[in-house]
């Protein structure tokens, strides 16, 4: 996930007072794998599929 895009991730679970924790749930994965996808460490195709759920879940 390109930093801009892992700031903004960030900046709506803040504003929606949302856990990491709790975004990972909605997509059903653990939250270590969150955290690698939102600060880009992680970015292959499933990466990438996630990556358009969490812009849908966040209005982003």
């Amino acid at each position: 996930m390109q930093q801009e895009l892992g700031a903004k991730v960030r900046s709506e679970m803040f504003k929606r007072s949302m856990k990491q924790k709790q975004l990972a749930d909605l997509l059903g994965i653990s939250s270590a794998y969150l955290s690698d996808i939102i600060n880009g460490r992680k970015d292959g195709p499933k990466a990438q599929e996630h990556i358009e759920h969490i812009k849908k879940i966040l209005s982003i």
